[in-house]
Formats: C-alpha cells, sequence, structure tokens
C-alpha cells in the first residue's frame, strides 16, 4: 500500500509535469509558428495576399499553441488543488483561475477561427 507522503510526491510530481509539459507547449509552439512566419518571410517576391495568409497562419498556430498550454496548465492546477491541497480557500482560488483561463481561451479561440467555440464552422452541417 502506498502511504499518504508517497501519494503526496506522487501526485505532486504528475501535476509539474503538467505544467512543464503546458509551458513547453507554448514555447515549442511559438518558436515553431515563428520559425513558419520566418520561412515564409523568407520567399522573396509576395502578394499581399501571401502576407496576409502567412501572418493568418501564425496567429493559428501562436493561438494554438497557448490554448494546449492553458489547458495543460488548468489541468496542474485541478491535481494540485484537489489531490494537495483540498481546503476552500485554494479550491475558491482554482475556481477564478479556471474562469479566467477559460475566458482567455475562449477570446483565443475566437480570434483564431473567428466564430464561437459552438457555432458550426465553415462546409460543417447541422448534425456533424
Amino acid at each position: 500500500m502506498v502511504n499518504d507522503e508517497t501519494m503526496l510526491l506522487i501526485t505532486e510530481t504528475v501535476a509539474r509535469g503538467f505544467e512543464l509539459t503546458g509551458i513547453a507547449a507554448i514555447i515549442l509552439g511559438a518558436l515553431i509558428a515563428f520559425g513558419r512566419l520566418a520561412k515564409d518571410s523568407l520567399r522573396g517576391k509576395r502578394s499581399e495576399q501571401d502576407e496576409e495568409d502567412s501572418i493568418a497562419r501564425f496567429r493559428r498556430m501562436l493561438g494554438r499553441a497557448i490554448l494546449t498550454g492553458l489547458e495543460l496548465l488548468v489541468a496542474a492546477d485541478i491535481i494540485l488543488t484537489v489531490a494537495v491541497d483540498p481546503t476552500l480557500d485554494s479550491v475558491l482560488v482554482l475556481g477564478a483561475i479556471v474562469l479566467i483561463r477559460t475566458f482567455l481561451s475562449f477570446s483565443l479561440e475566437v480570434e483564431i477561427d473567428g466564430r464561437w467555440p459552438w457555432q458550426k464552422g465553415k462546409g460543417q452541417r447541422g448534425g456533424q
């Protein structure tokens, strides 16, 4: 049987792993997005439409990296709060953090796709 201290250590380690993965997702996603933008910019003569497409692709890639990172960071916060420090204060702080990050996620989703997440995307029909 695993004792409480070992379980606490495992839980904290898992939560830290989620945090590090979330941070890495944001950093790597940003680096990849910047690299793609630089590659597109170095192609020589390009139309204004090509430039706009490159910037839109950059923003989508960066936004998705940030969304992925935020989701992993929220998961880490939930693990730490529920398993490590389940006091009323920590749950209230977690609730505030989740609300803020959810608002940021929705804002980024609208920025990336130009629509609310629950709206139908281009080419989608009612039941799909």
